[in-house]
């Protein structure tokens, strides 16, 4: 994994306004808070029933999330992962491996929260998003 201190470039913040419908100040918040990274294909970026360290926002490329060694979903860009965990600082409930190279923001737990705090839809977001995959979970 390679990982570059995220200097807000022209071309990533368009990329993360785009897919977040985030105004101006919010995406300047977000690019302030987040770590770029760069994911090869085929890496474990979280690992099933381990403490939550870190979430991630895709901005290209698409992941696997996995519970019990079985693909459950495909995500791709514009979607937050590991947020829930941090969030309630619970333990992981699925894997997620890239599928693709992946480029996304990495969000420490310390991280992630002020976001949320910072930005309230962001938090809004991930509490529909968490909503809708225990809706999803029950229904297994």
């Amino acid at each position: 994994m390679r990982r570059d201190r995220f200097a807000p470039d022209p071309e990533t913040i368009a990329r993360l306004k785009e897919l977040s419908g985030l105004n101006d100040n919010d995406v300047q918040k977000v690019a302030e808070l987040g770590r770029l990274v760069h994911l090869p294909d085929s890496w474990s970026l979280i690992l099933e029933t381990t403490p939550a360290d870190a979430a991630y926002y895709i901005l290209e490329g698409e992941v696997s999330v996995r519970r019990g060694g079985e693909e459950v979903a495909t995500l791709g860009p514009g979607t937050f992962i590991g947020e829930a965990a941090i969030m309630n600082h619970s333990i992981r409930s699925a894997a997620v491996v890239t599928k693709t190279e992946v480029t996304a923001l990495n969000f420490t737990p310390e991280s992630g929260r002020e976001l949320v705090a910072a930005v309230p839809s962001i938090g809004e977001a991930i509490a529909e998003a968490d909503a809708e995959r225990t809706a999803d979970n029950a229904g297994e």
